[in-house]
């Protein structure tokens, strides 16, 4: 049995360690259930996870074994689990769960709040972490669960949640008067279904993509934004128009070119995510100094989920993401293509290649447990 660990301050620096599933069915408490996990999936999306984990406190969901130094810790995913054992009342052996889960063989959990539909799980160090990734849902109560579409759940619903979260703050913002929405790392999949979520809205300026010259093809074969620009070429962008940024990238020079260009007119630019993170550690190249702070900021999306879930109620919430996680998932039948790791061992082979942005923009990786 093993847990993939990476280490904090490097992220390219992984290892596998033996887990004991027995000595933790051995320490079973009432209350706690023991988890299989199944398969999960790994994306930038779990990078940035990495990235901030200090910052968020995504390293403390689920504190890294044999770890006396704390240098390493455990990347969250998100993927499927099966009920082991149970020591919970109605959670029966061999239900299946969707959540938020270590790469590894197994996890115990002290489930709270059950209803048919879902639980939180109530381990004493994840009651101050974001209650969001704290929900597991029960897919025995799930209506029309379709297990088909498990590895593209895994996949794309962490980063469309994301997707749509960015489009609801855009459109209750206004886009800021905006007349044209930048995004930065256009290829990335939660660009993507912001973009595709945009595409869908009456009243959204257009989208101008931004992307690297070597996924400019794919990007503009998506037909979700009305330009694409590769980052060799900023000067297409119009900087005349008054321009609200979304950028997933966290790139320096990539923000500094643009933000310079466009001065008064960079209304508002919102941070996401960091596929670009190992910029963090080199030296700060003078384009960044044109990065214009005050207006920008960092989107945090659990935050947007309780205040939506505050207004709507959790039912309104579910319904209108479920119909944008409907939309999204079935156009990306047409350009995703799922690439299954079997283990691991193999997982650690290709790790490096996610953590240094190596991977397909079309590619998903699933790990099957």
């Amino acid at each position: 049995m093993s847990e993939f660990q990476t280490y904090k301050t490097d992220l390219t620096k992984s290892r596998l360690v033996a887990t004991d599933e027995a000595a933790a069915l051995a320490n079973l408490k009432d209350g706690d259930i023991l988890v299989r996990i199944e398969r999960f999936a790994f994306t930038a999306n779990n990078v940035t996870y990495g990235a901030s984990g200090d910052s968020i406190g995504y390293w403390h969901f689920f504190p890294a074994q044999d770890n006396d130094s704390g240098e390493w810790g455990c990347l969250p995913v998100w993927g499927f689990a099966e009920i082991a054992a149970s020591n919970v009342a109605g959670l029966d052996i061999g239900e299946r769960l969707y959540g938020y889960f270590p790469p590894a063989d197994f996890l115990t959990l002290t489930p709270s709040k059950i209803s048919p539909q879902r639980f939180m799980d109530g381990a004493p160090h994840r009651a101050e972490l974001p209650p969001v990734y704290n929900n597991y849902l029960r897919l025995s109560g799930e209506q029309n669960y379709d297990p088909s579409m498990d590895d593209l759940r895994a996949l794309l619903n962490p980063l469309y949640v994301t997707s749509f979260c960015l489009c609801d703050a855009l459109q209750e913002a206004d886009y800021y008067q905006a007349e044209q929405v930048i995004i930065v790392s256009a290829s990335s999949k939660t660009a993507i279904g912001l973009a595709q979520g945009l595409a869908d809205a009456d009243s959204a300026p257009p989208t101008i993509g931004l992307t690297s010259a070597g996924n400019r093809a794919f990007v503009e074969s998506l037909g979700c934004y009305d330009q694409v620009i590769s980052y060799d070429q900023l000067g297409e962008v119009n900087a005349s128009k008054p321009s609200v940024m979304v950028d997933m990238s966290g790139n320096r020079v990539v923000l500094g070119t643009v933000h310079g260009a466009l001065g008064d007119n960079m209304v508002n630019c919102i941070n996401v995510g960091m596929t670009h993170w190992e910029d963090r550690d080199t030296p700060k190249d003078p384009l960044a100094d044109q990065i214009i702070r005050e207006r920008s900021g960092f989107f945090f999306a659990p935050s947007h989920i309780q205040k939506r879930i505050g207004d709507w109620g959790q039912d309104g919430y579910n319904a209108r993401t479920d119909a944008f996680m409907k939309r999204r998932a079935e156009q990306s039948k047409s350009w995703m293509r799922v690439e299954h790791i079997a283990g691991f061992e193999p997982f650690t082979n290709v790790y490096n290649d996610v953590v240094v942005g190596k991977m397909n923009p079309n590619e998903g990786l699933v790990v099957i447990v």
